[in-house]
């Protein structure tokens, strides 16, 4: 099933290192006429700053209006909420959004989401897709990984949440790191069954 136009996914963005993924992945998003809500971490604007060279705004709103000039689409596609914003549409569960990526995840949101944990407005979206049988799709960023967080995947996973670490795949021969983050933005979009044509799939021709 390919989506619809009026296709909504929640791209949330923490702490961790690979920030490039969800900019990428938010990108990808909203080039596919995908509708976009998107949620940042205080930690996860510290790693944008440390990352990249971008200078994004940190209001909501000025922050939707750079992503959608850098991106060249129209602002009604993208939604930015702060992470108390207890009143937009994600906090519950008549919104419309069918798919919520976490894209870094850091273990300490894992571990939140999975004991369920509502303190912040990531949190709390997660929960929502947990609890009305959505699908939700955590990108951990780190290593070597504890019992502790290893525990918590399991915890997850077997309440049906997609894990998804960001490990590359090298099998296409990547040349670059833009060629490494689209492995792993390409996974994400195959999961959200969205089309995109960033990296070759195993046994095609890579031209």
């Amino acid at each position: 099933m390919i989506k619809s136009k009026q296709d909504t996914i929640i791209l949330a963005m923490t702490g961790a290192s690979g920030s490039i993924y969800g900019l990428r992945l938010l990108e990808c998003l909203l080039k596919a006429d995908t509708k976009v809500y998107l949620l940042l971490s205080k930690a996860a604007q510290l790693v944008l700053a440390t990352e990249t060279d971008l200078d994004i705004p940190s209001r909501p709103v000025e922050m939707a209006n750079w992503f959608c000039e850098q991106f060249n689409v129209s602002s009604e596609r993208l939604s930015v909420f702060s992470r108390e914003d207890w009143m937009s549409p994600v906090a519950s569960g008549s919104h419309q959004a069918r798919a919520m990526v976490v894209c870094p995840c850091t273990t300490g949101s894992l571990a939140a989401i999975a004991q369920g944990n509502s303190d912040n407005l990531i949190e709390r979206a997660a929960d929502v897709m947990i609890k009305e049988n959505r699908q939700l799709i955590m990108v951990p960023r780190e290593t070597p990984l504890s019992a502790i967080h290893l525990e918590n995947m399991l915890k997850l996973a077997r309440l049906g949440v997609t894990m998804l670490p960001a490990n590359p795949g090298f099998y296409h021969k990547p040349e670059t790191i833009d060629e490494l983050v689209d492995f792993i933005v390409a996974r994400i979009l195959d999961q959200l069954q969205i089309e995109h044509s960033l990296v070759p799939r195993w046994g095609d021709s890579p031209n």
